[in-house]
Formats: structure tokens, sequence, C-alpha cells
């Protein structure tokens, strides 16, 4: 599943950060931003009629990205604890 299709407070796991290109640097950024596998994400809100920006938290960060940035992040749902 991709970050941008995850329901608003589902909570999931980041499983890889995918290149649209060689040497992608909107990828890149994603990773050096904590986008690694592992790191638990959640979609925080919405921007108006489910369009642009979301607004991701991993870790104890926020984040606003794109539908287009969030796509690249593949995620695996995780169990509500």
């Amino acid at each position: 599943m991709r970050l941008s299709e995850l329901p608003k407070g589902a909570p999931a796991v980041v499983d890889r950060v995918d290149d649209a290109h060689a040497s992608d640097p909107i990828a890149q950024r994603l990773r050096d931003l904590g986008f690694v596998d592992g790191e638990p994400v959640r979609v925080v809100a919405v921007g108006p009629m489910g369009g642009d920006p979301l607004l991701i938290q991993i870790g104890f960060t926020r984040f606003a990205l794109r539908r287009a940035e969030a796509a690249r992040v593949s995620v695996r749902a995780e169990a509500a604890a």
C-alpha cells in the first residue's frame, strides 16, 4: 500500500521509498527525513476535498507532503496497539 492511500489515522510502518528514476532527489530527501524501513507513520490530516497536502507524522515530526510525494512511500498496515 502507498502512503498516499493510507486512511487518515490508520497506523502503518514504512516498508520502503521507491525512486521514480535514477538519482531521484525527492525519494532521497524522504529517506533523509526519516522515511526508512520500520518507522511508524500515519496520516494526520488531508487537504480540502481529499486533495493536497497530506499531513504525515513519522515519530514526533509532522510533514506536509503532496500526494505524488507520498505515493513514493510504500507502507504496511500495523495492528492498533
